[in-house]
């Protein structure tokens, strides 16, 4: 337990923290951030995608969705459809805003509270299945670690387009959310199949979140920093 607290909190603080990092804002993109999005995808094909099958295979013999021959997948299928949607939303507003060459101040709080919502969502179910790994070991760390890292990157994207209003009030909230989730976790317990439903769901929403912030032009990323992380990720989970 002491160790699982230990988490949340350091989770809770990375946004509290990360957003002031004025270095990170440095173009072309910190090579800690490529470092950081090297890390976060590295551990979505390491380690997501074959969870991914477990989760599928403890859906299949205990879940509510046995009848859907790709439960788990179809489930992180609607994650990353659910958060490319709120993303295409709050886009699509900026769009236009950029057009009509104003923006609106309502415009502008109506699409930081869909970027915060989205990700307060996100954040208490990962600060949820955090609950569920304390007695894995070294999971939870790489968990740990690979959430820390990804936390970073969405952190820096969402103080770059929010600014103010981000270091003002989302990173609080967006704290808030993880450590939330992680209570709400110690207090009610759910069945294992429930647990894969929920950690199918978070996939799919940590491989669009990571590729989003990593792929784009204008991120001007950098190749080997983002590829060191992948392989150092990679190396520790194969062969811890």
């Amino acid at each position: 337990m002491g160790l699982q607290i230990a988490f949340v909190m350091g989770l809770a603080a990375i946004h509290l923290f990360a957003g002031k990092l004025q270095r990170l804002s440095a173009l072309p993109r910190s090579a800690w951030l490529s470092f950081a999005g090297g890390v976060s995808v590295g551990y979505v094909f390491i380690h997501i995608f074959p969870a991914l099958n477990d989760a599928h295979q403890t859906i299949e013999e205990h879940g509510p969705l046995v009848v859907l021959e790709h439960n788990a997948y179809i489930v992180a299928l609607i994650g990353l459809s659910v958060f490319y949607g709120l993303e295409q939303v709050a886009k699509q507003h900026t769009r236009r805003d950029r057009v009509q060459m104003q923006v609106s101040p309502q415009k502008e709080k109506g699409v930081f509270w869909i970027h915060i919502g989205s990700f307060s969502l996100y954040n208490a179910l990962i600060g949820y299945l955090l609950v569920y790994r304390d007695n894995q070991f070294p999971e939870i760390v790489f968990f740990f670690l690979a959430m820390g890292f990804h936390f970073l990157v969405n952190d820096h994207g969402l103080a770059q387009h929010h600014k103010h209003n981000y270091l003002a009030k989302g990173r609080w909230v967006l704290a808030a959310a993880v450590v939330s989730g992680w209570l709400v976790g110690n207090t009610y317990e759910v069945t294992e199949a429930v647990i894969s439903l929920l950690y199918a769901f978070v996939a799919g929403g940590l491989v669009l979140n990571v590729l989003k912030e990593e792929l784009p032009e204008d991120r001007h990323s950098r190749f080997w920093p983002f590829a060191s992380g992948a392989a150092i990720c990679a190396a520790l989970l194969v062969f811890s």
